[in-house]
């Protein structure tokens, strides 16, 4: 299996106006601290820390809507990591991401088809409204959706167009951001299952960046722990349950909710 992302060395910092002096540049606050790490291809990565310990930060790098200050990204053999954007903007159609909250990324103007078809217009993929429809199609939401708006739609409704919108460009990547944090337990098993599927039927390479460690154990292959933009431990996900190496990812594993045996759903 050969690897996707092939990540060395990776920094990022951000300059702390809060305490820069009058005549002299912003200290720096480091976020991201010297990261290593792989993502082969068909892999679904579970990046999984408290609040503070860079995982969104992380993610941002990782598809370049920010730009480290250290290290190398590579991507499919590429360096991307100070990649101009006229040279990214090709590249961009390959890793896509899915936010958090999909009503903060769905514009509440437009109907849903033509949210799903933005990004193929953007990229200039020929019969945008079609493909928009096959995507659709892939998230198991009906065709007559394409004429609603978000608000009509429920939220583990409105985070399928999101997914849809993502899968749209048939990428090789998804980075998923907290996307099911918002969900009740059973629209987040739902998206949870949708994932899987998309990822086996798709090909894709998915990043799954929770806090939540019952909802990575459901749906990831390995995981990743970061505590203060650190990487603490790296492991397959049966190991790290099994037996976590790290002190933070006992205590991790430690706040897992006990859950009821009769409604359990994962």
């Amino acid at each position: 299996m050969t690897d996707l992302y092939h990540v060395t060395n990776l920094k990022l910092s951000f300059p702390d106006m809060t305490r820069k002096p009058l005549l002299s540049p912003a200290p720096r606050t480091e976020i991201l601290k010297d990261l290593s790490f792989t993502i082969p291809r068909g892999e679904i990565l579970g990046i999984v820390g408290g609040s503070g310990s860079g995982k969104s930060t992380l993610g941002r790098a990782l598809v370049r809507l920010l730009e480290p200050t250290g290290g190398i990204v590579r991507f499919d053999g590429k360096d991307i990591t100070h990649l101009p954007e006229a040279e990214l903007r090709p590249l961009r159609r390959r890793f896509q991401m899915i936010f958090q909250d999909p009503m903060s990324s769905l514009n509440p103007r437009h109907r849903v088809g033509g949210l799903v078809a933005a990004p193929l217009k953007l990229h200039g993929v020929e019969n945008p409204k079609e493909r928009a429809l096959e995507a659709l199609d892939h998230v198991g939401l009906p065709r007559s959706f394409a004429s609603r708006y978000p608000h009509e739609l429920s939220g583990g409704q409105r985070q399928r167009v999101g997914i849809a919108r993502a899968i749209a460009l048939r990428p090789d990547f998804i980075l998923a951001d907290e996307i099911v944090s918002g969900l009740d337990v059973s629209s987040q098993a739902q998206v949870l299952s949708l994932l899987e599927k998309l990822v086996d039927e798709l090909g894709l390479t998915l990043a799954f960046i929770s806090h939540d460690l019952s909802v990575i154990r459901r749906l990831c292959t390995r995981i990743l722990v970061l505590y203060h933009g650190e990487i603490v431990e790296h492991a397959p996900t049966a190991d790290l349950f099994a037996k976590p190496g790290a002190a933070y990812s006992r205590e991790l594993l430690d706040a897992i909710p006990l859950p009821d045996p009769d409604q359990a759903w994962f």
